[in-house]
């Protein structure tokens, strides 16, 4: 594996491996801490290794996991969902947990894909720094724009650790965010029918 970190936006300039943990090493003296003591010594090279597992999304395509599709459905015409995807993410704000599960469904035109690119698809978005809106809508729009389905749908609910660690620690909290496109946003029978199956 490179030690270099390939940036997503072209137009940002690459960060080798060693730059990264120095950077750990800045943050662990700022915390208070000696990065030189023995329980400290690995742990800028074990934030960099994890950081590139968090952050796998920015070097894949989502729309890539789509490309596959299958049409010998015999007709099959009606609502297909995948529930309760457990995602791990991170808030762009304080860089912290946001854990969650994404319920996604859509109505196929003409064609399907195998339920396991949809969890990648997931996977893909929330393994950047993110909004928990944003997510929501990136994932709908991917799958809209990618199989153009008659309808999409997505629901994300999760609960974000910079409000329970940090500010105002509220425990127990948890944020609900949906996009629906198509025929599950002009259809309110198919929306129905979405959230009564999400719900199971």
């Amino acid at each position: 594996m490179s030690s270099e970190l390939t940036p997503m936006h072209s137009d940002l300039t690459p960060v080798t491996r060693e730059q990264a943990e120095d950077a750990i090493r800045t943050l662990l003296r700022w915390a208070g801490d000696d990065p030189a003591r023995e329980g400290l010594g690995d742990t800028p090279r074990r934030v960099a290794k994890a950081y590139r597992e968090w952050f796998a999304g920015y070097a894949q395509d989502p729309t890539a996991f789509l490309a596959r599709t299958f049409k010998e459905v015999a007709g099959y015409d009606e609502i297909i969902v995948l529930r309760n995807i457990e995602f791990e993410s991170h808030c762009e704000h304080h860089l912290a947990p946001i854990i969650g599960r994404a319920h996604v469904g859509y109505l196929p035109r003409s064609r399907v894909v195998g339920i396991s690119k949809l969890a990648r698809v997931v996977d893909a978005y929330a393994r950047r720094l993110q909004v928990q809106e944003k997510m929501t809508a990136q994932i709908a729009q991917c799958i809209h724009d990618t199989l153009q389905p008659l309808g999409v749908g997505v629901v994300i609910e999760a609960v974000h650790e910079c409000m329970t660690t940090r500010g105002v620690h509220k425990r127990g909290v948890s944020m609900v965010t949906s996009t629906l496109l198509g025929a599950f946003r002009e259809d309110h029978r198919t929306r129905d029918e979405f959230m009564r199956l999400i719900r199971g």
